[in-house]
């Protein structure tokens, strides 16, 4: 039996994506997790709801239920309503590891959002390509439903 290798180069990710959201802080983590759980949004616009146990060592999924899903990762520290730490394989089926950061600054009746995703590994090159605009469109979901939300609450 024949035994093939190939050198794949380690790749290195780093993005940061900042923004202000007219919106408090509580407001704002509030929509973060609603973003990142059952409001999900996969590639294409399809509904992807994700489940997030909001706790350190909490599990961040997606249920496919009757035992089956993907692990996107592990709640590595979590401090409401201004830091949210992530660290696992997120979208990556491949070897990677993956740091994800929600860090939120209150400034005086809206936040400043800081989102960084830093990674390692054999990162597929459509995926490094991608993950800048997907980030962007996440950052943007978390903005619409956090106006919403302070609209609502007046």
């Amino acid at each position: 039996m024949a035994t093939q290798t190939s050198e794949s180069p380690v790749q290195t990710l780093n993005i940061v994506k900042e923004i202000s959201i007219d919106a408090p802080l509580d407001v704002v983590w509030d929509s973060i997790l609603e973003e990142m759980g059952p409001a999900n949004i996969g590639g294409g616009g399809s509904p992807m709801p994700m489940k997030l146990e909001p706790w350190p060592g909490g599990r961040w999924f997606r249920d496919l239920e009757n035992n089956t899903g993907h692990l996107w990762g592990h709640i590595q520290v979590i401090k409401p309503p201004k830091l949210l730490e992530i660290c696992g394989p997120l979208f990556m089926s491949y070897p990677a590891a993956n740091h994800l950061q929600y860090r939120l600054t209150d400034n005086g009746g809206s936040t400043n959002l800081k989102l960084t995703h830093r990674a390692v590994g054999l990162i597929d090159p459509e995926h490094a390509k991608g993950v800048q605009d997907g980030w962007g469109e996440i950052i943007s979901n978390i903005q619409k439903k956090a106006a919403k939300r302070a609209q609502q609450r007046g």
